[in-house]
């Protein structure tokens, strides 16, 4: 871990045409992810971003303090995790881990 940085995990979402607004009011900064994860004490924040050339894709960052605060997060909580995924993959026509990336605030 690199000292001053958050653990940023980025997703790549291909989304169905007709449900950008669902999508947006379900992983957005508000969303149904983003309060799921505010049950963590490691969790800072989500960000969504929409690609200008091409409106049906879409981007997420979700910060969290350290890779082991997602990792734990997400152990704990994985069956809910794997139900809410389930519950929203209709709204996607492809869903891509890009990575996780070391965010540095200064």
């Amino acid at each position: 871990m690199v000292s001053g940085s958050q653990y940023v995990i980025v997703w790549e979402f291909q989304i169905k045409p007709g449900a950008e607004e669902a999508f947006v009011e379900k992983y957005g900064s508000i969303g149904v992810w983003a309060r799921f994860f505010r049950g963590s004490e490691g969790y800072i924040r989500t960000e969504l971003v929409r690609d200008i050339a091409m409106p049906q894709r879409f981007l997420t960052l979700d910060y969290w303090q350290s890779e082991d605060a997602f990792n734990d997060f997400r152990k704990q909580n994985l069956a809910e995790y794997q139900r809410l995924d389930r519950e929203l993959e209709g709204l996607t026509q492809q869903e891509t881990r890009l990575g996780a990336f070391w965010f540095s605030k200064g």
